[in-house]
């Protein structure tokens, strides 16, 4: 039997998506500029994968990583470039495409001028969850919402109501004066009244603090997701008796659909940490999937070229720590799930391609091209573990 892994480098692009037009997206390029800004980029066991090679084959452009010296990848993998058949750039939709369903019809947004959420929804949310009123109720970055309103928010008792470009209702609220379990109650009972809207996800955003300029969002955040509208191949994986290990967020992305253990980590060193605790201990038969969302999370959202620049080199300094890992059959993919350009006007995800590199011991060097759906790695997983053909993609394999 054999196993897969996932790592997934979430909004990690590598250059225009052909659809990136329709987003006003034209231009982004997530991986380029932050090797740009950033004056060269250390990160040699990606560049040996393919990384490179493949973003220059997405865009024709050059990059210039600079004295970066020899990898400790020597390892076989197919490298390719993939671009989204879902017709939204979320988080959500990346992902389910991924595991090989298409997100084909958009979700429902919210305006982002104040009022965004209709008067009704708010009413009935509020009445349920024995609250006076909400904050907010607008697009906003969640960052700088909680230091304009968090104090109003903790003298008042109200929640903060905000959304994005996304498909979302965020909820922001104190984890000392307003409570987490408080606030998980409230998005759940948001996640129920918002279903008529069609929309992705409801997020807690807990946060602490004393006074605006030092409210800190926590690792207590919660996504509240819709289940996937098709079965994926970790539905199937786990129907046919294996194990399907999620990292993270993944979890909440997912909706618990086709998962078998949920781990919960933050910050890119505990990622890595249990993941690679993952991949010594899992059975055969296994999918163990991360997702690092600290690269979309604290960098690309905030438009931070230097701490994504940082956490690019990081993630690739602990790549090499996963090959004594490795069993003779295992495969490991690292991808991506949608682009995030720190360098991009707004705070938005950006509709870009992402990276396909896939290693394993078995595995022979070769550059696969371009595969215009994110679904052929769902396939692929499919395929290797001997499940039931997806309905997208086509395998790697």
């Amino acid at each position: 039997m054999s196993r897969v892994i996932i790592l997934m480098m979430d909004s990690f692009g590598i250059g225009n998506a052909h659809d990136a037009k329709k987003f006003n997206n034209e231009g982004a390029d997530t991986f380029g500029h932050i090797v740009k800004s950033h004056n060269g980029l250390n990160i040699p066991n990606l560049n040996q994968l393919g990384l490179t090679e493949v973003a220059k084959a997405a865009t024709g452009n050059e990059y210039q990583l600079g004295n970066i010296g020899e990898g400790k990848m020597n390892i076989g993998c197919i490298k390719a470039h993939m671009s989204e058949l879902s017709v939204a750039k979320d988080t959500t939709s990346g992902h389910w495409e991924m595991a090989g369903v298409p997100v084909l019809s958009d979700w429902g947004y919210f305006k982002p001028d104040y009022p965004s959420f209709p008067d009704s929804l708010i009413q009935k949310i509020c009445q349920e969850g024995k609250v006076e009123g909400i904050l907010g109720n607008k697009a906003a970055s969640g960052t700088e919402i909680i230091q304009e309103l968090g104090e109003e928010h903790i003298k008042s008792g109200k929640p903060i109501f905000y959304t994005s470009a996304d498909s979302n209702i965020q909820i922001a609220a104190h984890e000392k004066y307003f409570g987490l379990e408080k606030l998980y109650n409230l998005c759940e009972i948001a996640y129920k009244y918002a279903k008529p809207y069609n929309i992705a996800r409801i997020i807690a955003r807990p946060f602490v603090g004393e006074k605006a300029g030092e409210f800190m969002r926590t690792a207590n955040r919660h996504d509240y997701s819709v289940k996937p509208c098709a079965p994926t191949v970790l539905d199937k994986l786990k129907e046919a008796g294996g194990n399907v290990i999620a990292i993270g967020k993944i979890n909440d992305i997912y909706a618990g659909c086709g998962i078998t253990k949920a781990l919960h980590a933050s910050g890119l060193q505990e990622l890595w940490d249990v993941t690679l605790q993952e991949v010594k201990d899992a059975p055969e038969n296994s999918l163990i999937f991360t997702n690092f969302v600290d690269f979309d999370m604290l960098w690309g959202h905030r438009r931070n070229v230097k701490g994504y620049a940082e956490g690019l080199e990081y993630f690739d300094k602990r790549l090499p720590e996963i090959l004594p890992l490795l069993r003779e059959d295992d495969i490991v993919f690292i991808t991506a799930d949608h682009g995030n350009d720190p360098t991009y006007e707004g705070t938005d995800h950006t509709r870009e391609q992402v990276p396909m590199l896939l290693f394993g011991k078995k595995i022979q060097n070769r550059f696969a091209g371009e595969s215009n759906t994110f679904a052929d790695i769902g396939q692929t997983i499919a395929k290797y573990l001997n499940l039931e053909p997806l309905k997208y993609g086509k395998s790697f394999l």
